[in-house]
């Protein structure tokens, strides 16, 4: 079982931009101090419910700083990029890493970042399988061109190329966001682990992984293809350890609904479209009762729970739910002493 930290680099109430990211920077140390698989960077533009908004700039800056820790994007978003832009940073970072970077991709939504990057909404709601396929190609073909709706442009060299790297995996990995029936076909049918959100229960997810190896099968993958490359999807979740589990979920309670709140407020759609928010006191009850949060003994029974359920064994846990650094380095460390040690 491989567990890793979720870094959204959450601004809370009465922080600073600087702050938030700081405490970002410092959980992936601390993730790789304490022997976790990986650190996993959210993206997001103009809230503050995450002040990162390039993540794999910011994967960049954490894959020079650490030696071990596998870094990944969750996500990259799609329709805001330009496809090969994307991959000729993927392919730069896996090179230089040693093969330590994972691209994660997805759809987004429908916000204002569509308007200010000049995307539109056509990217958002049908653009966002063509990007998927020239940036796959990118990554694995020596010339590339386009012909398509969004991208057009002559046959050209792909420089850097991700298949030289020497002694490891010819490209980065890739895993795709995966939030309806479409996602998951379309990541199944172009053989790619599905990254599954932190507001999923496990029988959600399991069945989203069983749909997926349905739509694989259907694609004409083989079955041992399909084992290999189901064994890297990867499950977002909540971590929070304490001595009680009370106290573990009084942290979250008392922290969490005032960022959630303040940062999905902000959220401003492209079109004007209602759009339904979650309750954020809700909503953080709904993650303690989903995931490890609780005592370390609690922690390892859900892992093993959700990894028996749904046959995922890759974890991407959020661990700075208090918004707190200190709070946040304390979790992590005891995520790495207390909770992998009993993971099998």
């Amino acid at each position: 079982m491989r567990v890793g930290t979720f870094v959204l680099a959450a601004q809370f109430p009465g922080q600073g931009q600087g702050e938030a990211l700081h405490r970002a920077v410092r959980t992936a140390e601390v993730a790789e101090e304490s022997g976790l698989d990986s650190v996993w960077l959210a993206e997001h533009h103009f809230v503050p419910y995450g002040v990162c908004p390039s993540a794999v700039t910011l994967a960049a800056l954490l894959l020079g700083r650490t030696r071990r820790l596998r870094v990944g994007t969750a996500v990259s978003v799609l329709p805001t990029v330009h496809p090969v832009a994307l991959g000729e940073q993927a392919a730069l970072l896996h090179l230089t890493s040693g093969g330590r970077f994972t691209l994660g991709v997805g759809r987004g939504g429908p916000w204002v970042d569509l308007e200010v990057f000049g995307a539109g909404l056509e990217a958002y709601e049908k653009g966002f399988p063509e990007s998927l396929d020239l940036l796959l190609r990118w990554l694995n073909e020596p010339r590339v061109g386009a012909e398509g709706e969004r991208f057009a442009f002559r046959e050209v060299a792909v420089v850097p190329r991700a298949d030289e790297l020497i002694g490891g995996d010819p490209s980065p990995e890739v895993v795709v966001a995966c939030t309806s029936p479409t996602s998951v076909r379309l990541a199944a049918e172009r053989g790619l682990p599905m990254l599954l959100g932190m507001h999923c229960g496990d029988e959600d997810k399991a069945e989203m992984v069983a749909a997926w190896r349905r739509f694989a099968r259907e694609a004409g993958h083989t079955p041992d293809e399909i084992a290999r490359i189901g064994a890297g999807h990867v499950s977002a979740g909540v971590a929070q350890l304490a001595d009680r589990r009370a106290d573990a979920a009084e942290a979250l309670v008392k922290a969490m609904p005032g960022w959630l709140k303040q940062g999905l407020d902000a959220h401003v759609t492209v079109d004007g479209r209602h759009r339904s928010m979650r309750d954020p006191v809700a909503y953080t009850e709904l993650l303690c009762a989903l995931h490890p949060v609780g005592t370390p003994r609690l922690a390892v029974d859900r892992l093993a729970a959700t990894s028996e359920r749904t046959g995922i064994t890759r974890f991407a846990l959020l661990a700075e739910g208090t918004g707190d650094l200190a709070a946040t380095e304390e979790n992590v460390r005891r995520l790495g002493a207390e909770v992998l040690p009993q993971l099998v």
